[in-house]
């Protein structure tokens, strides 16, 4: 039997490292208006196939114990902007948890949950593409291990500084697009 990529019924996920996707919109975009149903919709008429769902990766907000009245802000807008991607058809929202390390926070769990969810989908057979919004290395593992298992990867970054991707990631993906001015204006609501 044809594996369905043949047969024309291409599935896709797609895969959102909302922390690195967040600072391309804000440092290469300027903060747009912007539908991620769209964004995603795009993404997978792009590479010829229907999307399953979106997966979104984020951690909240730190907060201090009490949260200053900026950390509760912050957070106030994450949780309703994450209440917006929740009623979003086909979208599943990954949230890790962020940890101060000195003066410096560390996201812990984002990147574990983005590579279980590319290898789980891609050894059940339930995709044929994957295509991932993201500029992190610590991936290169779970996209070989789907490669291995037949899915096509797709990897959608910036090429505008300081948002770079890792040569390892570009090295590891099938295909490598962009995220440019034409794609984040056709992701306009």
């Amino acid at each position: 039997m044809l594996p369905r990529h043949f047969l024309g019924m291409s599935k896709a996920i797609v895969l959102i490292d909302g922390g690195y996707f967040n600072k391309v919109l804000e440092n290469v975009f300027k903060k747009p208006s912007f539908s991620y149903e769209k964004f995603s919709d795009i993404l997978c008429q792009r590479a010829n196939c229907e999307r399953v769902r979106t997966y979104y990766y984020q951690c909240m907000p730190y907060q201090s114990n009490p949260p200053t009245s900026t950390e509760s802000k912050m957070y106030g807008e994450m949780d309703k902007f994450l209440a917006y991607l929740r009623r979003l058809p086909r979208f599943e929202i990954r949230l890790g948890r962020l940890q101060r390390i000195g003066k410096e926070f560390k996201q812990k769990g984002v990147d574990v949950w983005f590579s279980i969810d590319l290898v789980r989908l891609s050894c059940r057979g339930a995709i044929d593409k994957a295509i991932l919004v993201t500029g992190d290395s610590d991936f290169v593992p779970a996209v070989k291990t789907a490669k291995e298992e037949g899915v096509i990867t797709i990897l959608y970054y910036s090429k505008v500084p300081p948002m770079y991707v890792h040569y390892e990631l570009l090295n590891a993906c099938d295909e490598k697009y962009e995220v440019d001015a034409n794609i984040i204006n056709s992701s306009k609501p």
